[in-house]
Parts: structure tokens; sequence; C-alpha cells
């Protein structure tokens, strides 16, 4: 969503501001505090990075954090909250298979209090329910979508020989020169990498949505943009991928997933479906739904992107950290 709302229009600066003002969203400051904490959060603590590569990681949470906040100016709009229930449940999924000295741990070492990862947690889940009630919830795929997608791609359904349909979150255990994910998550090392799955795992055994997961998180940039879909692949294919991959696919059903681990690197498979040879039409087990599922994602995609660039274009926006960055030729003056 941020990558699709990267194109906005700000408002004049006034005429002075804090030092430690970076952002300021619809008259909301956003703090050098806030966004020290959220690198905090989302980085290894352990890894050391240069300055120029800890400026651009802020500089992309500043921006996560600008379009977080677009929405949460929504959600006071339109009245929506989190229970407080539901964010001790929230919470308490979060720390699940944690022990409780080694979250606090965890804590103290990037400098994090608990009331701060529950302040993180529930401004996610109220900016959730803004595109759950505003766009998801208004999206609706009709019988006649459904087959007038099939006839006019009838081809696609016609499977030459035994495949399987396969999406995929790629993680690796090294910095990449260029994140393309929604979140800007990205391992550097392999510690890192090991508890990024675990988290994703976490996540998914919570009810997350793997396509959702995968345009967040994954580090694939050819795949994550698209919810982490590879589409059909051949029994063929398959029998000459890795033996690790090999195992996290054949055999196993529709809706598993399986993680497949090589030199510090994993790839979390879904199996989506597998399929046998032939022609399909729409009285094929499970097609129908699948297709209603995949036309109301895609649907749902566009219409999230549409709504947060139009949301993000109609507040009020200033990037003081941009703005001095741009002036100390990338240097953040003292």
């Amino acid at each position: 969503m941020a990558g699709a709302a990267a194109a906005c229009r700000s408002t004049p600066a006034p005429a002075a501001v804090a030092a430690d003002t970076w952002a300021v969203v619809d008259g909301h400051e956003i703090k050098r505090d806030d966004v020290d904490k959220a690198f905090r959060r989302s980085r290894d603590a352990s890894s050391a990075a240069s300055e120029e590569e800890t400026l651009l990681a802020k500089l992309n949470l500043l921006d996560q954090m600008i379009l977080q906040q677009v929405l949460l100016s929504k959600a006071a709009a339109l009245k929506i909250e989190v229970p407080q229930g539901e964010l001790d449940t929230a919470d308490a999924e979060a720390r699940k298979n944690i022990p409780p000295d080694t979250f606090q741990q965890e804590l103290v070492q990037r400098g994090l209090t608990s009331a701060d990862m529950r302040e993180s947690l529930r401004r996610e889940l109220l900016a959730q329910k803004v595109i759950t009630q505003e766009v998801d919830s208004k999206i609706a795929v009709t019988d006649k979508d459904v087959t007038d997608f099939f006839n006019a791609n009838r081809a696609q359904f016609n499977v030459p020989e035994e495949a399987y349909h396969l999406a995929q979150i790629v993680i690796t255990p090294a910095r990449d020169a260029q994140v393309t994910n929604g979140t800007g998550d990205d391992a550097s090392s392999p510690q890192a990498a090991a508890a990024k799955v675990q988290m994703l795992m976490e996540r998914l055994k919570a009810g997350a949505s793997f396509a959702d997961l995968a345009r967040g998180y994954s580090e694939d940039p050819e795949t994550a943009p698209r919810g982490g879909d590879l589409g059909l692949v051949p029994l063929s294919r398959l029998e000459q991928a890795p033996p690790p991959l090999r195992a996290a696919v054949l055999g196993k059903n529709p809706g598993a997933v399986n993680v497949a681990a090589a030199g510090g690197a994993y790839t979390l498979v879904l199996v989506v479906a597998h399929e046998q040879a032939g022609q399909r039409d729409l009285s094929t087990p499970g097609l129908k739904q699948n297709l209603t599922d995949s036309l109301k994602g895609r649907k749902q995609q566009v219409a999230r992107a549409a709504y947060v660039a139009a949301a993000r274009s109609d507040a009020k926006i200033v990037n003081y950290l941009a703005r001095r960055l741009v002036e100390g030729k990338g240097t953040l003056p003292n």
C-alpha cells in the first residue's frame, strides 16, 4: 500500500517546527523518537548498519508511519476503535511461545517497553480495521464475474501435466540492496532470518493472510507484489528442484504451509492447489471457489491501493526529515 501511494501532495511547511518533529500529518506530529522506536522494533538489535543505511531505513519507516497516521485519522473520523479485549488477545498472540524472560530481555535490548509494543499493535489493528471496513467489505464477486472470466481464459484451466499451484515468502540472511516489500522488513543475519520465519508462521497460525504477509515481508522482489503467487508449477519442474523445496510441496494438502531451508535462507511455501492433468470447468471441485477468491483478491488489491492513494493525497502532509536530508545532501544536520 505504501508503494502504491508513493506519489502524494504535500502542503507548504509552517514557518518553524521543532528539530525532533520529523513529519506532520493533518496536524499530528510524528517525532524522531517515534521513528527511532519503530526502527528498533523492526531491526535485528545485534546487526550493524552504516549511517546511510540507517537513515534510509528510517526514511522508509517514516513514510510508512505517515501512511498509517493517514489511516488513523480516517479511523477517528469513522469512529472505529480497537476494543481492549481484542488488543489483549492480539498482544497475547504476539507473545505466544516466547518465554516471558526472553520477551523482556528482547525489549530491554531494543530499548522498548511493553507499552510501546502494545501501542504499535493497537495502531496496526486500527489501520487494518479501516481498510477492512472501507474497502474489503465492499468488494463483491458475482457468479457472472466468475463465469465470464472462466470463458475468457478457458485455456488457463487446461493443465497439460500434473502441477501444484504454489505461493512463497522468501527470507534471506543478508541485507538486500533494495527491499520492495510493503513493510521494508529485511532480515540481515541468520538469526534475524530464523526469528522472522517464526514470527510469520505464528501470524499464519493466528489466521493472517498468506498473500498479505508475502506482500508485506517477502524479500523476493518478483513475487512479493503479487502476494507470493508462483502460479502452477509442473511436477516435472518440482522433481528437479532442491530436496528441501520438494519435501515442502510434494504430497502436501492444499492450504499447507511448510518451510524449506537452505544455506541460512528460508522459503515459506503455500500449496494453494494440487492439479491433475486435463481440462477444468466450473464444476471441478473447488475451482469456482478458488476463482472467486482470486478475483476478489485482485479487486481488493486495486481498491486498497486506490483508497490509500486517495486518502494520502487528501491529507495535509509535511515530511520534514526528507526535506532536511535533501538540504543536507544526504546528511541529517545535528
